[in-house]
């Protein structure tokens, strides 16, 4: 993973590699949550199997514009679409990994972990009522903490991004204001701020700029070293985004109960649990060729249950799915694509 940081700000973010032929590589598109893992893993695929996954991380809004398009293989989004919407679009999802989002800051003299942000505070900065970094509702919450006298600079993502979707459907959770002005969406309209494309287009504005604050899946912060914020949670309780806290959300996520996996695991319940916790998820299509969807399951089957598949996600801080949602995804795979 260390030498992925600058492929991460520099926007390297194509898995391809030259000299393979077309019939071994899988086209893939989505989320930028998800590729440092994805990447991770589609390096060591690749030397276990000749197979390459070329994955364009250009955002779960183009993902998913994507697969409906029949331009790829997969998709990965952060937003889990309705089933209503994969039925209408021939569309197939599962879940593939349990992410975390977190506040990233750039303010003079603040190291990673030592502001506590809770919901009220992040929607009034992101609302643009908070507009200094000793604003006296952050320093009720960090009692101790030199706060300049700074202004805030707003970061959000510009593209349409499932890390946009669960941060912001968190901020409506939290915030009726929040809800009713704004919304949850993976593009919304910004009260406030600048905007950067993709978790690294945001992280980069972050470091770039004193006095900003930004919203990440949480590998791109530890990847780069970034101030990260702790958090207060539905619990009251203050937790660090790391592997930990984002299996306690996970905890939630009971896929029984739900078609289509179709479940959002933000602000859950638990004293242990991050507030801004998400599965993100693999879309693929009903009707395609049957030996092209054969070899994304390949690889999927391989990601969900190789131990070193699973160790290289805990490693990034994401958390792997249990055994028996594996099962029950493996069982959909049957139903829905007939493999």
């Amino acid at each position: 993973m260390k030498n992925s940081g600058m492929a991460f700000m520099l926007g390297m973010m194509s898995l391809s590699v030259a000299g393979m032929t077309q019939a071994e590589t899988i086209s893939a598109a989505g989320g930028t949550a998800i590729y440092p893992v994805l990447s991770k893993w589609a390096e060591t695929y690749k030397q276990k199997t000749g197979i390459m996954v070329n994955y364009q991380a250009i955002g779960s809004g183009g993902g998913i514009a994507q697969i409906k398009a029949k331009t790829v293989a997969f998709a990965n989004s952060d937003m889990p679409l309705k089933p209503k919407d994969l039925n209408k679009d021939q569309l197939v999802q599962f879940p593939a990994v349990i992410i975390g989002i977190t506040p990233v800051v750039n303010v003079p003299g603040i190291k990673p972990g030592e502001l506590t942000f809770n919901g009220t505070v992040l929607t009034g900065i992101y609302l643009g009522k908070i507009k200094k970094w000793n604003d006296a509702a952050i320093a009720e919450l960090n009692k101790g903490v030199k706060l300049p006298d700074m202004n805030i600079t707003v970061v959000h993502r510009s593209d349409g991004s499932g890390t946009t979707f669960n941060f912001t459907n968190y901020l409506a959770k939290v915030s009726p204001e929040w809800k009713q002005r704004v919304g949850d969406n993976t593009a919304v309209s910004w009260p406030v701020g600048v905007g950067g494309k993709g978790n690294a287009g945001v992280a980069a504005y972050v470091q770039r700029i004193p006095g900003a604050i930004g919203y990440v899946e949480y590998a791109y912060a530890k990847e780069n070293h970034m101030a990260y914020g702790k958090m207060i949670n539905a619990a009251g309780k203050v937790v660090s985004p790391d592997l930990a806290t984002f299996q306690a959300a996970a905890a939630n996520a009971d896929f029984n109960k739900v078609a289509d996996f179709y479940m959002i695991l933000t602000n859950q319940p638990g004293a242990q649990s991050w507030p801004i916790s998400a599965a993100t998820y693999i879309l693929m299509r009903k009707d395609a060729d049957k030996t092209a969807n054969a070899g994304v399951l390949n690889f999927a089957r391989w990601f969900l249950t190789a131990p070193q598949a699973q160790a290289e996600a805990r490693s990034l801080d994401y958390v792997p799915l249990p055994n028996t949602t594996v099962t029950q995804i493996e069982a959909y795979w049957k139903t829905n694509l007939g493999q």
